[in-house]
């Protein structure tokens, strides 16, 4: 029995999908790391003195690697306690979900193939309906989807929000900036038709 529950284990993690978002994780990553490279080699064009010194690209490794680690780079370090504190909650909702679906599959599966054997699952008595046993297991397998899911938007998440602080640590917002609004005649149009005066925008850059 117990070679029989091991096996059974052993395909479980073969056929699930959590191999799937793993490989989809590892592809998300690889793919944003080119990108963010296509994006400094952009950057790093022309003039060297326009080079950024705080790069959103590095945020968004940095956060993708380890989360949390971008917005120490961004000097976030309140944000810190939060992104942890989410995934301590999805982890909790992870494994409630996974522990409940573990034992409604185990007392479902030794339910229909009619097995004599003992085994230590208390749902086999608490719910002696085959139905109830595959209701318990589709809903506990439903909610462990929907947390994982969760938990890789929280990491998106994550990502992004680095990735905008570093963003927005990188516009001027010094004296340099200057707006002027300024009456404006067109002498090109003067003598053609009336009225060819309006207000004139002008930015500059000192």
């Amino acid at each position: 029995m117990t070679v029989r529950r091991t096996l059974n284990n052993a395909l479980y993690f073969l056929h699930s999908s959590h191999i799937r978002r793993l490989l989809l994780l590892c592809l998300t990553i690889t793919v944003m790391w080119q990108a963010v490279q296509a994006q400094d080699t952009l950057t790093n064009r022309g003039d060297t003195s326009n080079v950024r010194k705080h790069s959103p690209a590095k945020a968004s490794i940095f956060s993708a690697v380890i989360p949390g680690l971008g917005q120490v780079y961004n000097k976030k370090y309140w944000k810190i306690p939060i992104i942890y504190a989410g995934f301590g909650v999805f982890a909790y909702f992870i494994n409630q979900n996974s522990t409940e679906y573990h034992k409604f599959k185990e007392a479902y599966i030794w339910k229909v193939s009619n097995d004599t054997v003992p085994i230590d699952n208390p749902y086999i008595y608490k719910y002696p309906s085959v139905d109830q046993l595959k209701s318990g297991k589709d809903y506990y397998e439903r909610n462990l989807e929907i947390s994982w899911i969760l938990c890789g938007v929280w990491y998106i998440l994550n990502i992004l929000d680095a990735s905008v602080d570093a963003h927005l640590m990188n516009f001027d917002v010094s004296d340099n900036l200057s707006l002027h609004i300024e009456p404006h005649i067109d002498h090109s149009n003067l003598y053609a038709r009336p009225g060819g005066a309006g207000l004139s925008l002008t930015m500059t850059f000192k």
